[in-house]
C-alpha cells in the first residue's frame, strides 16, 4: 500500500447504537489531506448476524475503485454482531483495520453469557485475533488489528489519520453522522410519520 501519496482514500465506517432493533452505520471516504468526498449508510441488527454483510453492501453501494483501505471502529458492534474483515478483506481486496481506544480482557465472556448456546460468535470473535496496540504521534494508543496488510502498514495508517486524541478521522467523522442520522430517524419514528 503506497501511504505515502496524498490521494490514498480511506472508507471510515463508524455506528450509532441505541437500545432499539437497529444500529446505523456510516461510511465516510476522507483522502489523506482529511477531504471528504463520499458518505454511505447501512442499518444493522442488534445483537445480529448481518455486519459483514452490511459493509460489504455499503462497499459495493459506493461503487469506487478508488478506496485504498477501510477502517472500522470496532470489530464487534451492536451489541456484540461480530464483523468478519478477513472475509471482507477476501472479497473487495481492500485491506482492513478494525480499531478500538481502550485496553481490556476482550469479550469472549460476555458473549458466552449473552449468547450461551451461539458457537458461531464465539469463533467469529476468537478469528479476530489479538489486538496490536498503536502509539500515535501525539501520545495516545489505540488498539488495532489488520487484514491484507503488514504490521508496520497498519501503525502508520493509524497514525497518518488521527490528528488529535485517538480517534481517525474518518472514524470520528462517522460517529457523528451516524450519531445525527440516527437521531433523525427517532425523532421521525416518534412523530409518529
Amino acid at each position: 500500500m503506497q501511504l505515502q501519496k496524498p490521494g490514498i482514500r480511506v472508507l471510515g465506517i463508524a455506528e450509532s447504537f441505541s437500545d432499539r432493533e437497529q444500529s446505523c452505520l456510516c461510511g465516510v471516504v476522507m483522502r489523506r489531506d482529511l477531504h471528504i468526498d463520499g458518505f454511505v449508510f447501512g442499518n444493522v441488527t442488534v445483537g445480529g448476524d448481518d455486519a459483514t454483510s452490511e459493509i460489504l453492501k455499503m462497499v459495493q453501494a459506493l461503487n469506487r475503485q478508488d478506496i485504498n483501505l477501510i477502517m472500522l471502529s470496532g470489530c464487534v458492534i451492536a451489541w456484540y454482531n461480530i464483523i468478519d474483515p478477513a472475509y471482507i478483506y477476501a472479497k473487495t481486496k481492500i485491506p482492513v483495520i478494525g480499531v478500538s481506544y481502550e485496553e481490556s480482557d476482550g469479550l469472549e465472556e460476555h458473549i458466552t453469557r449473552h449468547f450461551p448456546h451461539n458457537e458461531k460468535k464465539i469463533l467469529m470473535y476468537r478469528a479476530l485475533g489479538i489486538r496490536t496496540p498503536v502509539t500515535l504521534a501525539n501520545g495516545h494508543t489505540l488498539y488495532a488489528r489488520g487484514w491484507g496488510l503488514t504490521d508496520q502498514e497498519l501503525a502508520r495508517s493509524c497514525r497518518i489519520f488521527t490528528h488529535h486524541g485517538k480517534i481517525p478521522e474518518p472514524l470520528r467523522v462517522g460517529r457523528l453522522c451516524a450519531r445525527s442520522y440516527m437521531k433523525s430517524v427517532m425523532q421521525y419514528t416518534c412523530a409518529g410519520k
